[in-house]
């Protein structure tokens, strides 16, 4: 494809012929970085919880770290969720899983229930019916903070609430249990800490970091790349935006067209498969910005 080639005359089979082209060169690219992120990570954060118990680093400190961790908790199981580690039946599927499983611990949530309403997720995006992420979408960045607060409250109809209506609804009841038991666990470990004396560092260490992970993680990896959310269809339901905190800040979300489009492209790849997709996209009639 050149890089002067006026594509508005192409028929779809011939972009397609082009799109899958580009997205063959970042498929099969094993992510080294982000096993390494995921164990790191966790090792992080659990390292916290005797460092400021010893006094060796102080509570705000291991506030700070903590709200950094959980918050880039969440990617690398992502890459698992879509099978990028490894695929079913191949040697390192183990590995695939493992990541999946641990990376998400500090974030409460579960493997199982990630993937299963991830899946469902791409399937009906935009959908207010379907999507089970529907609930993040909101008119504003503010309303979107907003928004995200408001579905963790008890009785919302929104957030994990509509993960568990969506798994009832296609009856994944198996998973729904997953994230029963998570909540049980990680409630016990918060009181057993705070009748231990602590409470505050529970609380700063593991329950408020926790809300503000994911009101980030729903901000740049939901509402942001999907906003304003009136369109469905595979080249019309998400787009490309810039963020004022780069590609890194936004968790690498500016490109989120190239993940719904071809999802096994890992995170790492999705910047130069984007510039290199860009003329294909516009042909295409996508929501494609100026980055």
């Amino acid at each position: 494809m050149s890089p002067t080639q006026d594509l508005s005359k192409l028929s779809d089979a011939e972009l397609m012929r082009l799109e899958r082209e580009v997205a063959a060169r970042h498929l099969n690219k094993f992510p080294y970085f982000a096993v390494f992120w995921a164990f790191s990570n966790l090792a992080v954060w659990l390292a916290l919880w005797p460092l400021v118990f010893l006094g060796i680093i102080p509570l705000w400190l291991g506030f700070i770290i903590a709200s950094m961790n959980i918050t880039l908790s969440y990617l690398p199981s992502h890459e698992a969720q879509h099978d990028i580690i490894a695929k079913p039946g191949t040697k390192l599927r183990w590995l695939n899983q493992l990541v999946g499983h641990v990376s998400t611990i500090p974030l409460v949530l579960p493997y199982r229930v990630a993937k299963v309403t991830h899946m469902d997720h791409h399937k009906h995006a935009n959908d207010p019916d379907l999507d089970p992420d529907y609930s993040t979408h909101a008119d504003g960045p503010i309303r979107a903070l907003w928004k995200s607060v408001k579905n963790r409250q008890p009785r919302a109809k929104g957030g994990f609430n509509a993960y568990g209506e969506m798994l009832m609804r296609i009856g994944r009841q198996d998973v729904l249990l997953d994230g029963i038991l998570y909540q049980i666990v990680h409630y016990s470990i918060l009181f057993a800490l705070a009748w231990s004396g602590y409470a505050i560092e529970a609380a700063l260490l593991w329950w408020l970091p926790r809300h503000i992970a994911l009101t980030y993680i729903q901000y740049y990896l939901s509402w942001a790349p999907h906003n304003p959310g009136l369109s469905k269809g595979r080249y019309r339901d998400t787009r490309s935006f810039r963020s004022i905190l780069g590609n890194i800040g936004s968790l690498g979300m500016q490109y989120h067209v190239i993940h719904h489009l071809h999802p096994r492209i890992p995170l790492y790849r999705t910047p130069r498969a984007y510039w290199e997709m860009k003329p294909i996209l516009e042909a295409r009639g996508c929501d494609v910005h100026e980055l």
